[in-house]
């Protein structure tokens, strides 16, 4: 027993049994396997976004949401959803910013390509008066989020729209709260901005106060925010100043200071801030992305080096002074008038689409895009050759004839008979008033005569009076017209000129309490209003007589 004591009186140490080589291939697997483990957990973080998800799927959330209906691509061609891409990591993302302080307006749209595997970028504006294929009235983009109710389905139908502009559907959607970029940012401590113009607006209903001096300097984020909602100062004396192009002219600002953001946001020093980003990111973006898809691009923009010089910020081609009959404007108006709108160049577009945002090899040409265009002439159509709203196909000789008051003519008597008269070939004698059909022998109050089955006779002008409304009766058309303005109120049953009938069959002019042909909510009767409330500052039309 003594013999298995050490010297100190404990039992000697087994030997394990192990080499030293042995033990030190174990201590650099166990090495290995903590670094393999810590590896795979960072790149879990980074998950390269699945081009073959579902577009249109909101991102699961833990709570539960009601599903989103599946997009009705109506009768137009439906954008294309998959192809050869121009390269292995080639992505589209439509970015859509609301305004939580203009009543939740998307009156900011941006489509975006990146070339990951190039290092290429550009970014889209799609201007907010941009005309658009849909069955209702005012046929401008930021009228299709809230004519549909909001939320996620005015977002898919906001989505359908912009996909059937460009022919292809994005691979992904991002909201953004425009807080987001304040607070974006204050994080980044600042974004050195070159300020075009200076800025006051006040609009107390909206708490939105702007006043911002012209030239370069440190933006904080209250700064930037009243930057990218300006548009125009405070209407005095009649006049109102601001951007010398209107909303492009905004436009052009978001786009400079996002470019000015970018730059600084790739720099190295704002890679710590990570954390406070994400937090941002969190609580001000809605995407069908997985945040570890948003930290795969980050990556792969910092990795890659994407530079500044290669994001490209460019506008929807267009023409700004289109203009095309508003059946609601006018009705608000009392007169003929007409909605602006932006409508595509057709070439432009179609040149930015094929070498800038589509992701697809294929080339695609005029008819894949659903681009709207104003003849010359007043009416509407659309490069699929199909428009949701047959209305807006009309000439504007043709609404304007619907607005224009039309003289009565004058009724020559028959030889020998005066009206007046007391003859044998005379009509019946005047009581107090015009005498009624010649030879009935009737007589009238004094206000008028009945002339059976038109109406009342003026006494004063001659005119037929409709007696249920007051309004005066076209004996050509049997049209019956507003005495003070002209316009076209009514109309006798089997008269030539029925407005519900229109030409050649045609429809009524609409109103801004019809509905869209199908059954949807119309859109304010505001054309620069989503909100149904508040008109736009920059937004007009013009009337036409």
């Amino acid at each position: 027993m003594a013999d298995q004591m050490d010297g100190k009186g404990r039992p000697p140490k087994r030997r394990s049994g192990l080499t030293r080589g042995q033990k030190g291939l174990i201590a650099a697997a166990a090495v290995l396997a903590v670094a393999l483990a810590g590896v795979l957990a960072w790149q879990s973080l980074f998950v390269r976004p699945d081009l073959n998800t579902g577009k249109t799927e909101p991102q699961e959330t833990e709570e539960p949401t009601d599903p989103v209906e599946e997009i009705d691509w109506g009768e137009g061609t439906r954008p294309r959803s998959d192809g050869e891409r121009k390269s292995q990591d080639y992505y589209t993302v439509l970015i859509l910013g609301r305004d939580t302080g203009g009543g939740g307006n998307t009156d900011t749209m941006l489509l975006a390509s990146y070339d990951v595997t190039n290092q290429k970028a550009t970014v889209m504006s799609i201007p907010r008066d941009t005309m658009v294929n849909v069955s209702w009235d005012i046929k401008k983009i930021n009228s299709v989020y809230n004519t549909y109710g909001g939320g996620d389905r005015g977002i898919q139908a906001l989505y359908k729209e912009i996909s059937q502009l460009v022919g292809f559907e994005p691979d992904y959607q991002v909201i953004v709260e425009w807080e987001a970029v304040g607070e974006i940012v204050d994080a980044m401590g600042g974004v050195w901005f070159d300020v075009p113009r200076n800025m006051n607006y006040d609009d107390p209903l909206q708490n939105l106060h702007i006043h911002q001096e012209k030239g370069y300097r440190l933006l904080t984020g209250e700064d930037a925010m009243e930057v990218l909602r300006y548009r125009h100062d405070n209407r005095k004396n009649g006049v109102t100043l601001g951007y010398p192009e209107g909303d492009v002219g905004r436009i052009k600002t978001q786009q400079a200071f996002l470019k000015a953001m970018v730059e600084q946001l790739l720099k190295v020093e704002n890679v710590p801030k990570v954390r406070q980003f994400i937090q941002v990111f969190q609580d001000n973006v809605e995407t069908n992305l997985t945040f570890q898809n948003i930290l795969w691009f980050a990556q792969a923009a910092f990795l890659g080096g994407l530079k500044a010089e290669n994001v490209e910020f460019v506008t929807m081609p267009g023409n700004s002074s289109a203009y095309a009959y508003s059946a609601s404007i006018s009705k608000a108006n009392g007169e003929y008038s007409e909605a602006s709108y932006v409508t595509p160049y057709p070439n432009e577009l179609l040149e930015l689409v094929n070498t800038k945002l589509s992701p697809y090899a294929e080339v695609f040409t005029r008819s894949d895009l659903d681009m709207m265009t104003v003849n010359s002439d007043g009416s509407v159509n659309s490069s699929t050759g199909h428009v949701e709203d047959s209305n807006a196909t009309h000439p504007r000789s043709y609404w304007q004839a619907q607005w224009t008051p039309q003289e009565p003519e004058e009724e020559t008597p028959p030889e020998g008979e005066t009206g007046t008269g007391t003859g044998p070939d005379a009509g019946a004698p005047e009581t107090g008033g015009a005498a009624g059909t010649p030879g009935d022998g009737e007589t009238t109050d004094p206000g008028g005569a009945t002339e059976p089955g038109t109406g009342s006779i003026d006494p004063d002008t001659g005119d037929l009076i409709d007696p249920e409304t007051g309004g005066i009766i076209d004996p050509g058309t049997g049209q019956i017209l507003d005495p003070g303005t002209g316009q076209v109120i009514g109309q006798l049953p089997g008269g030539s000129g029925d407005p519900a009938a229109g030409e050649s069959g045609g429809t009524a002019p609409e109103s801004p309490d019809s509905q869209p042909s199908d059954g949807e909510t119309a859109p304010p009767v505001d054309p620069g209003t989503s909100d149904g409330g508040t008109a736009a500052p920059d937004d007009g039309f013009i009337i036409v007589t």
